[in-house]
């Protein structure tokens, strides 16, 4: 099973960035655990800034890999650009949110790119990606 984890905007800067809302560990390290928890999963990771990059690492995946994990960002609510590549590709995208998007600013409540996918995981931290790797098991 192939599975990518992508990551967007901002996302560079965890284990650094507001850590009360999004733990002190850095997403490569923590993806480092991942790989040794799912020995089994050839796992890959991608993180850009920049939404055509998104885009473009979903079409490149997005016939050829088992699962996207995306944790678009900022993105999740306003890139129709992002949902359009989703569903436009025959790999399934799991939606990821470190944080819970409910309990932040009202902007956040609304998922653009959700009807594109299978499901979302907000809310559990960095243990969202582990539980969406599960799912897809």
């Amino acid at each position: 099973m192939k599975i990518l984890i992508i990551n967007g905007p901002n996302l560079n800067l965890l284990g650094k960035r507001e850590p009360e809302v999004y733990g002190s560990t850095s997403f490569e390290e923590y993806f480092e655990g991942l790989k040794k928890a799912f020995q089994d999963v050839e796992l890959h990771y991608y993180q850009s800034n920049v939404e055509g990059e998104l885009i473009n690492k979903i079409h490149e995946v997005g016939f050829t890999f088992d699962a996207i994990l995306l944790n678009a960002g900022g993105y999740t609510h306003t890139s129709v650009a992002i949902s359009d590549a989703i569903a436009s590709v025959t790999t399934p995208t799991l939606e990821i949110h470190i944080s819970n998007i409910y309990k932040r600013e009202e902007f956040r409540h609304k998922s653009i790119i959700s009807k594109s996918c299978v499901g979302m995981i907000s809310g559990l931290g960095l243990k969202g990606y582990a539980l969406g790797i599960l799912y897809f098991q």
